[in-house]
């Protein structure tokens, strides 16, 4: 499956859209495609949205580009991507991406496990193609 890069005040950025589902619930949502990311990280603000309490879930601290730790609390849900579900484990945290930017992070565990990822900047297309 293919898709294209969204455009973020004349940046290119790997954006997709998926839906994070729970108990029933579910919630479209943008996510960034991060080869960086060690996991899969969204806002608890969508956690709340499909039933999760969100800090009823395992505390951990990431430790981003410029060094500052975020608290985040991990949950089991379903991601749909392309149609396809797959279940993970995913962060929540506050304003995942900042109040800049509203999408969440999709990383190696959880995404890359998954798939295999295809970025071509020039023709402003990620593909994915799911592993069996």
């Amino acid at each position: 499956m293919k898709f294209s890069y969204k455009n973020y005040n004349s940046i290119l950025r790997p954006v997709i859209p998926i839906k994070l589902k729970n108990a029933g619930q579910e919630i479209g949502y943008e996510v960034l495609v991060d080869s960086g990311a060690d996991s899969c990280f969204f806002d608890a603000a969508m956690g709340e949205e499909i039933g999760i309490d969100v800090k009823k879930g395992k505390p951990r601290e990431v430790f981003g580009i410029g060094g500052k730790a975020s608290l985040y609390y991990l949950h089991r849900i379903i991601i749909e991507v392309g149609g396809l579900d797959y279940e993970i484990e995913a962060g929540f945290m506050p304003n995942v991406s900042g109040h800049v930017m509203r999408y969440g992070l999709v990383g190696q565990k959880g995404f890359f496990e998954n798939f295999i990822v295809k970025f071509d900047l020039k023709k402003e297309e990620i593909e994915l193609k799911p592993r069996n």
